[in-house]
């Protein structure tokens, strides 16, 4: 018998590519949620390629959108992915960001109701905050999360240690560390600063550029998460999922010139107000353990994205 597999915001990036790599198995029926409020219908897996592969247009903060899926399909494992994103984006919608409690709410709730056996849940190293540990671990670093976003990650990992204690649903926490690829959305710093290099536009640097942050190519987020599904791996705990090599913002886009032949200035901004910490570098020990294979290089990966424009 198929699993049946549910995974919200599957038209974001992260998302879509998770939903691919599950519908690549044949003994999985996937279905994808997403309201493309942030999502984009071009990011879907292209369903003429699969069929064990389903779309529902519906919002996961509305109870009787979402709760009309979960009792059609009655599924055996759900991947929330659904949440508004990025920086900047979720600084101007801070109610927004907060609606997305009612979603994780609502996922819970439903996943109890109907048999689901595990949620998987994309969390962020926001919550984090401005870390006091390094690497940053996940059972020992202090979590310092202050923007409305990362407050709402940390809510949704409280709800779902709190639904595994009161109620027994199983879950896995996947932290995401800066993940890139060739579909994510253009104000991300990694896209963005391709497109400004490749169209030898000045590319824009907020502060010195001297924070720092790991990456993760997104073939190496999805095998990982992946992985961790299909050998029960980690059940009731978090991984961190990114990169340990640090680089600054401004060597990133050093790099990206240097890369791409481009001949872009780096123009500095003044620094954000808040949301831009100094420093990102998690303990991949767990990661490492299920990918079971080198990761990608940032060098590697810069240069797959561009070889797909």
């Amino acid at each position: 018998m198929k699993k049946k597999i549910l995974v919200t915001g599957g038209a974001g990036f992260i998302g879509s590519a998770m939903a691919e790599k599950l519908a690549l198995n044949s003994d999985h029926e996937v279905v994808i949620v997403d309201n493309f409020r942030t999502g984009d219908p071009t990011k879907l897996p292209d369903r003429k390629k699969y069929n064990n592969i389903h779309f529902i247009k519906c919002d996961v903060n509305n109870f009787h959108d979402i709760s009309g899926v979960f009792y059609a399909f009655h599924f055996d494992y759900v991947f929330h992915y659904a949440a508004l994103v990025g920086v900047q984006r979720t600084l101007k919608n801070p109610v927004s960001v907060l609606d997305d409690i009612k979603g994780i709410e609502n996922i819970l709730r439903l996943s109890k109701n109907t048999g689901v056996k595990r949620v998987y849940y994309s969390s962020s190293s926001e919550v984090y905050g401005e870390p006091v540990e390094f690497p940053q671990n996940e059972r020992t670093t202090p979590l310092n999360s202050r923007l409305p976003y990362a407050v709402v990650k940390n809510v949704g990992e409280a709800f779902l240690r709190s639904y595994q204690q009161e109620y027994g649903l199983e879950y896995t926490i996947f932290r995401f560390f800066n993940t890139y690829g060739p579909k994510q959305s253009k104000d991300f710093v990694v896209s963005r600063f391709i497109r400004m290099a490749l169209a030898n536009e000045d590319i824009t640097v907020y502060g010195d550029g001297l924070q720092t942050r790991t990456f993760c190519y997104i073939d190496d987020n999805v095998d990982a998460c992946y992985q961790a599904f299909m050998d029960n791996r980690f059940v009731n705990d978090i991984v961190n999922v990114g990169g340990n090599e640090e680089i600054s913002v401004i060597q990133l886009a050093k790099t990206i010139i240097q890369i791409t032949g481009s001949s872009s200035s780096i123009v500095h901004l003044p620094p954000l107000a808040e949301g831009d910490m100094t420093r990102r570098l998690p303990d991949i020990s767990k990661m490492n353990d299920l990918l079971k294979r080198p990761r990608i290089t940032l060098e590697e990966g810069i240069k797959k994205i561009i070889s797909l424009i």
